[in-house]
């Protein structure tokens, strides 16, 4: 009786952690040649975290060489940031993902337990 009340209530509470839209982005070309653009957008349910790396991977999940103004980005608590990520053609068709993930507190006594990386897949 009591796991299924424990399971009732897991299933029906809200995930408290963050966003990132589009789900399945698309370069787009820039204005500097031979160099491809997408925006995406973080959204931060998470009133413990406020900062946010940015990451591009390929199929293997390596780490691909993008620009953005900042890789770790400050994004308040239940609020969304708007950031561009360029790469470059020959990287751009190798991209499969585009990554947030969470960046925890070093020295800070409530220091969150979980850390969460959230992917968009490149269409």
């Amino acid at each position: 009786m009591y796991r299924a009340i424990i399971l009732i209530v897991l299933l029906t509470s809200s995930v408290l952690g963050h966003e990132m839209v589009p789900t399945y982005p698309v370069f787009q070309p820039s204005i500097m040649e031979s160099v491809k653009k997408t925006r995406m957008e973080i959204f931060n349910k998470r009133s413990d975290v406020e900062w946010f790396q940015i990451v591009v991977l390929n199929k293997e999940w390596e780490l691909l060489p993008f620009v953005t103004r900042y890789k770790i980005l400050n994004v308040p608590h239940l609020k969304n940031v708007k950031f561009d990520v360029y790469i470059n053609d020959k990287n751009s068709k190798q991209a499969e993902y585009i990554c947030s993930i969470s960046k925890l507190r070093g020295n800070d006594s409530s220091k969150p337990i979980v850390e969460s990386r959230i992917c968009s897949r490149f269409k």
